[in-house]
């Protein structure tokens, strides 16, 4: 499901996507259910495409969504509105220890809770999510091999 919640570049929160045109691609709001066009002009960002530095390989952001997910139970992330960066830095490094610090900054770890917190707040699954996006790629593979 990661692959079709989209992060639309100068637009709030997360969309999921509804459909593809050829121009263009329909997504509808995670916060509002709005639906809204968006052009291929548009920067678009798949959730599954997303990683975070650390200090050996990337990690996808899927694996910290669930890390985030154990660390809080299922609930949603809770930061004070005046958090310093000590206290954000300090509660990702629980979560991620080993996360690059000289590449990754504050407001990308304020962005990583904000989706957390859209996603867990629509009910997204993040295991299951994924088990049923790569059964969807078998049969699709399998389809076209019998064809």
């Amino acid at each position: 499901m990661l692959t079709k919640i989209l992060s639309v570049s100068g637009k709030p929160g997360l969309y999921k996507l509804i459909s593809t045109g050829k121009n263009l691609n329909i997504v509808e709001s995670l916060l509002d259910g709005k639906r809204i066009p968006v052009y291929l002009s548009e920067k678009v960002i798949a959730l599954s495409d997303v990683s975070v530095y650390t200090t050996e390989d990337d990690v996808p952001l899927r694996e910290i969504f669930q890390k985030i997910q154990e660390k809080e139970n299922g609930e949603k992330v809770v930061f004070g509105s005046k958090a310093s960066n000590k206290d954000i830095f300090g509660y990702f490094g629980e979560v991620l220890p080993n996360y690059d610090t000289d590449k990754v900054y504050a407001s990308d770890i304020k962005k990583i809770v904000s989706w957390y917190n859209i996603l867990i707040e629509n009910d997204i699954d993040f295991e299951k999510v994924e088990t049923e996006t790569e059964e969807e790629t078998d049969e699709t593979e399998a389809e076209n091999n019998q064809k």
